[in-house]
């Protein structure tokens, strides 16, 4: 039956007849109408229905906000569309090289592209870099030199740099290079303290350093806008100083980077969100050529800079594409942490960001009542996961870690936060910290299932 929608009226009479022209008949469009998450949850899988519908009520709740990420999605969406428009990316660069890595294009047009995207002369985008921490500890070794200072601005940094900078004695540290540390607390509103953070810039700061992210502390992450107003009061009063931020799992979460807005160096890792989950590994490092000059030296040697680095046989294909997805993927865990923090705060549990505030990056804080209750909802989480659903994850010893830590991380990529991940170090109090998630879907279902099997929070279903 051929039906012009342009010729007809859209009015109450015959809306029916235009909606059964297209499905063919209303009975089947009851049918897909009813074939959605709630009623697949509902008809194959024991979630009590009590719990559905809370979730069913949370999800309605949360689309103000849903709709701000969308927009956000698509603007950097296209934003990352023309930059691989104009880079001129294509299936050429997706080869990969061995050895030594000489006259790799494809990876010189994968840094090309990290540096237009993220607005800076050039980028250090490498397998070689093994995780966030190894490429911070490259910048920062990189750019610093005995009898320098190193200023962490935003409080104490993540355990796992502690004995990078030298917090915790280890061989090879920034202290035992003669590079001196120190830091300057937030405000008691957990704000960046600008005028103490001026105070405490000397002769010696050669770097000032802000963590975007709020790690494993219960505190806001902090939004570009904030980070390039302390960027900016610092390269007023010293212009001389590198300003660092470390953007673990804050790219693509708003439409700028902190790289816009001032900040010399910019580092990540491509197992958060700029590898979209189809990164297998890596790390970029962003900023001007002057600077990376002085990265690669550490990461490669004086001399050979950006020259070798091979990229292995295996090709570049999945950072080009996992970076092209990146948007969306974000966007996807987005949604699933509003939801996360809208249905714990219905039952009564501490979440931060709360369900509605501005998000700054992927990871949502949750406090749980036990630490009992907490590791049974990270064994919920497993559970929900696509991979290793029959794990039990346990407390555990970690590397960069002083406390035992639990981890549930289904991925398809070993230890991707930007598929869903939660993870604590056990200590009080009982902070989680959930990211990532490719789909809302999993992020829904998997947080359900965390609730039940948290057995002590919230009401009894």
């Amino acid at each position: 039956m051929a039906v012009d929608l342009v010729q007809m009226k859209l009015t109450k009479g015959n809306r029916y007849a235009i909606i059964s022209a297209i499905f063919g008949r209303g009975k089947r469009l009851g049918l897909l109408m009813h074939n959605d998450l709630w009623s697949y949850l509902q008809n194959h899988t024991e979630m009590p229905k009590k719990l559905l519908s809370l979730a069913q009520k949370v999800y309605r709740e949360i689309e103000p906000a849903v709709q701000k990420i969308e927009a956000i999605r698509g603007y950097n969406q296209l934003r990352v569309l023309d930059a691989f428009r104009t880079e001129g990316i294509g299936l050429y660069h997706f080869t990969g090289s061995t050895g030594y890595g000489y006259g790799d294009v494809g990876r010189e047009s994968l840094e090309s592209l990290y540096a237009r995207i993220f607005g800076t002369e050039a980028a250090i985008v490498r397998p070689q870099l093994a995780s966030g921490t190894h490429a911070i500890a490259a910048t920062l070794f990189g750019v610093l030199r005995p009898g320098d200072e190193l200023l962490y601005a935003s409080g104490q940094p993540y355990d796992t740099l502690h004995k990078t900078i030298g917090l915790t004695p280890a061989p090879g540290s920034l202290k035992e290079f003669g590079v001196t540390y120190n830091e300057v607390s937030l405000t008691t509103e957990s704000r960046l303290d600008i005028p103490n953070i001026l105070a405490a810039i000397k002769p010696k700061t050669k770097v000032v350093a802000f963590q975007r992210s709020k790690g494993y502390t219960w505190r806001p992450s902090f939004s570009v806008q904030e980070l390039g107003k302390a960027i900016a009061a610092v390269k007023e009063v010293a212009p001389q100083v590198i300003t660092f931020v470390d953007n673990c799992y804050g790219e693509f979460v708003e439409v700028n980077e902190p790289s816009h807005l001032g900040a010399d160096l910019t580092v990540g890792s491509l197992s958060k969100n700029p590898g979209g989950t189809l990164a297998p590994f890596g790390g970029y490092i962003v900023g001007p050529n002057e600077l990376l000059e002085q990265v690669f030296s550490r990461l490669t040697a004086p001399g050979l800079g950006p020259d070798v680095g091979a990229t292995g046989e295996g090709g570049l294909r999945l950072f080009f594409q996992g970076l092209y997805m990146a948007p969306h993927i974000v966007a996807e865990s987005l949604v699933g942490a509003v939801f996360t923090a809208r249905i714990l705060s219905c039952l009564g549990l501490t979440v931060a960001p709360e369900p509605f505030e501005e998000r700054a990056d992927i990871i949502q804080g949750i406090q749980f009542p036990t630490q009992e209750a907490l590791i049974g909802f990270c064994q919920g989480i497993q559970s929900g996961s696509p991979i290793d659903s029959n794990v039990t994850p346990i407390p555990a010893p970690m590397a960069g870690y002083k406390d035992l830590v639990i981890m549930s991380a289904g991925s398809f990529v070993q230890g991707s936060s930007a598929e869903l991940s939660a993870d604590a170090p056990l200590r009080d109090p009982a902070y989680l910290f959930l990211q990532g998630g490719s789909t809302r879907e999993q992020v829904i279902y998997a947080v359900l299932t965390g609730i039940l099997k948290s057995g002590q929070i919230g009401i009894d279903f």
